[in-house]
């Protein structure tokens, strides 16, 4: 595999050499060797837990090298700590945004910096947002604004600090498709005056289209280095994870056959006033077809998770009919036995306990449909054995059934809990956010397990943030905005773009030469009813 050469005769902005960390039980980073060059975007690549975070982190001064140097502009330098790290000139947009929601753009960035809240802030604020096309109103509140406009704000904080590298830890993971073209046409402006860029994400046809050099870290080590441009997703998959490409689940188009699920005009008041109310609600879910609702987070999604599993009540119970028989009264241990199983966002706190083991973490869901409860009794030899089950089947590496849930990975942790509700065999399957932050390897087995529990009759409904991830494994495709559901279309009349449309309450109308369905003129975002 070739290495990238960003330019032959430059000193590196900043070289990392032999870069080591040891933690107890673990080596996270193995000797580690990389250089970034101003002017370049450079993808960091790895499954999780292949060393990622721990790099970045030495980088920006959370973490302190056990071994190995590095050098800032040719000259070698201790980065002791966060605040050293930006003195230097590095930044840092971090996948959680560290805003409070009750202050101000001007307030917030002020808070960050150490700033005063005063006009010439402000005017800085605005001189930046807008010389980089990030536009924001230094006096609107953080609550009134979109998830884009919410990380504007941390990178236009970044970018008032001068920085010579921008660190961007899966920058995209909640932007709509327009909010991405608007992001990548910043990094390529600020690529272009001759900032570096370190781009991390798990979102490979991303990285082939912004970066032009990638390191990718598999166990710790360095395996390759690549110009992204010139591979696949697939071939970058395979890199990360070691051994051929990996084989894509291809979609089956399934004829619609037993409606399993039906939402008909449903609505849900907030029940506090952070949560979003839904308002006409109508879907379908026939057997054998995974469906998709796309969505920025904050626009219904755990509220729908949640009234479809059961933890909040509607008042009419037909609007939810499950075989034919209205359950919108029925609580989560009815619905569960009746066939309907739900994945929610959260892992640990929601869909497995932290401090139980993962034979223990069965009994969460799956004691009547498994048996593993009898009269009130655990039945603690087959609780282990179906955790055994869901570690084989699903490859999730862990020491055993008797694993802490709060020990394993995110990605394993993820498997084992779509694996339990999976080997349930359920007649209807709600998942949401089923690839959040895992890595190549375990998203594609997800998708694979999902793909073939609807081959097997079952109906899927998918909630996701990721396009990417609707297109590879569902027929049909909605969106929620604003706690409205959109009209579902099939895949094939769909592009990234008529999706966004839907994300912004918009609807499509005739498809275009290619096939597409396009925007409707003067859309206004009404709740369609699903077919």
């Amino acid at each position: 595999m070739p290495s990238p050469v960003g330019a032959p005769d430059q000193t590196p902005l900043v070289a990392l050499r032999g870069i080591s960390k040891r933690f107890p039980g673990v080596v996270a980073n193995d000797a580690i060797d990389l250089a970034l060059f101003p002017g370049r975007v450079h993808a960091l690549l790895g499954e999780n837990g292949a060393g990622k975070s721990t790099l970045v982190k030495m980088l920006y001064g959370l973490l302190t090298p056990d071994a190995g140097s590095i050098a800032w502009r040719g000259q070698p330098v201790d980065i002791a700590s966060p605040a050293m790290a930006r003195e230097l000139g590095i930044a840092m947009v971090f996948q959680h945004f560290s805003l409070f929601e009750s202050l101000t753009v001007l307030e917030n960035i002020a808070l960050g910096m150490g700033f005063d809240t005063d006009a010439a802030l402000a005017a800085r604020i605005v001189e930046v947002s807008m010389r980089y096309g990030l536009p924001l109103d230094p006096a609107r509140p953080v609550h009134t604004l979109s998830v884009g406009a919410r990380q504007r704000i941390e990178i236009v904080r970044c970018l008032l600090q001068e920085p010579a590298l921008l660190v961007m830890d899966e920058p995209t993971s909640v932007l709509t498709p327009q909010e991405v073209d608007d992001l990548f046409a910043t990094l390529e402006r600020l690529a272009g005056e001759g900032m570096a860029i370190l781009y991390i994400s798990h979102k490979l046809e991303e990285i082939r289209r912004l970066c032009q050099e990638a390191t990718i870290l598999r166990a710790g080590r360095k395996v390759a280095e690549t110009d992204p441009r010139e591979e696949s997703a697939a071939s970058l998959a395979a890199l990360m994870m070691g051994g051929g490409e990996l084989e894509r689940p291809r979609i089956a188009h399934i004829a619609a056959s037993k409606r399993l699920l039906e939402l008909n005009g449903l609505d849900l008041p907030a029940a506090d006033p952070t949560d979003i109310p839904l308002t006409g609600i109508s879907l379908r879910a026939h057997a054998g077809e995974i469906i998709g609702i796309a969505g920025v987070a904050g626009n219904g999604q755990d509220e729908l998770l949640a009234v479809l599993s059961g933890e909040r009540l509607v008042t009419k119970g037909d609007s939810i009919r499950f075989h034919g028989r209205a359950i919108g009264r029925l609580g989560v241990a009815l619905r569960r036995r009746r066939g309907l199983a739900c994945v929610p966002e959260e892992r640990l706190g929601h869909a497995a306990v932290p401090g139980m083991t993962l034979a223990e973490n069965t009994l969460v869901t799956a004691r009547e449909r498994m048996g593993l409860v009898t009269q009130g009794l655990r039945r603690a030899a087959r609780a282990r054995a179906f955790a055994t089950r869901i570690i084989d089947d699903f490859q999730v590496a862990c020491r055993g059934p008797d694993t802490l849930a709060s020990s394993l990975s995110g990605g394993n942790l993820q498997k084992f809990i779509v694996g339990r509700e999976i080997l349930q065999k359920p007649d209807v399957l709600v998942i949401s956010q089923p690839t959040w932050g895992v890595d190549a390897g375990a998203a594609v087995a997800i998708h694979k397990a999902l793909r073939l529990l609807a081959r097997e009759g079952s109906a899927v409904v998918l909630i996701s943030q990721d396009l990417d991830e609707l297109f590879l494994v569902c027929d049909r495709i909605g969106a929620l905005c604003a706690g409205r559901l959109s009209a579902f279309h099939p895949r094939d009349l769909l592009d990234q773009q008529a999706v966004g449309i839907l994300m912004g309450g918009g609807q499509l109308a005739a498809a275009n030469a290619g096939g597409v369905l396009q925007a409707q003129p003067d859309a206004d975002g009404a709740s369609g009813a699903a077919s």
